[in-house]
């Protein structure tokens, strides 16, 4: 089965590869991984689509919020949201064949780019489901280029939506300092906090 998870993570260096690394050392499939900024310039978002069952799919979510780096993870499961996956994609044509493109471009509320003598650039946007159709239906005309960005996505309305994971890792707000991969000290505040002994 399909889901989509987001992670807001530390702006920091390292961060895809420790999140990307911790999926492939557990065999956990990643379907599309998207990585960007957010509202604050500290933090990022990664939306992750596995195709996995419940039992794997636990196990993911535990794993991602025991990252340090990790702030908050969300499971868009059994609640709205809006996602979308953006494409670009090269097609030979001839001049035949080049308005034929385009009037298709249109009804999938695409929009070309590009225009050559022997290529077109449509530039489409939406659910994964629609730019999987317009790929069939301009497949016989012959596909040079394809890029997408993956899946990002966002729950529904002002309060949010999605179920968050609880986080086995301090705040953004608590300093923290690492002794090792996935490791945390303690803040002064909390070892002067702690009864000796």
């Amino acid at each position: 089965m399909r889901h989509i998870l987001t992670a807001l993570v530390m702006n920091e260096p390292g961060v895809l590869a420790h999140v990307a690394n911790m999926f492939s050392a557990r065999g956990f499939n990643i379907d599309s991984l998207v990585v960007g900024r957010t509202e604050d310039p500290n933090l990022s978002r990664m939306t992750i689509v596995v195709i996995a069952d419940e039992r794997t799919l636990e196990q993911v979510r535990k794993q991602l919020a025991k990252i340090v780096t990790v702030v908050k993870v969300r499971d868009y499961k059994d609640s709205p949201f809006v996602s979308r996956d953006l494409m670009l994609v090269k097609l030979s044509v001839t001049p035949r064949t080049r308005s034929e493109i385009i009037e298709l471009a249109d009804l999938f509320r695409g929009r070309v780019v590009d225009v050559g003598h022997q290529a077109i650039m449509v530039e489409l946007s939406g659910e994964e489901e629609k730019l999987d159709a317009f790929v069939e239906l301009v497949r016989p005309y012959g596909i040079r280029e394809l890029a997408r960005t993956g899946v990002i996505a966002m729950a529904r309305g002002a309060a949010g939506g999605g179920e968050d994971i609880p986080m086995e890792t301090a705040p953004i707000s608590t300093p923290l300092r690492k002794s090792g991969p996935g490791k945390r000290q303690p803040t002064q505040e909390e070892l002067e906090a702690t009864p000796p002994g």
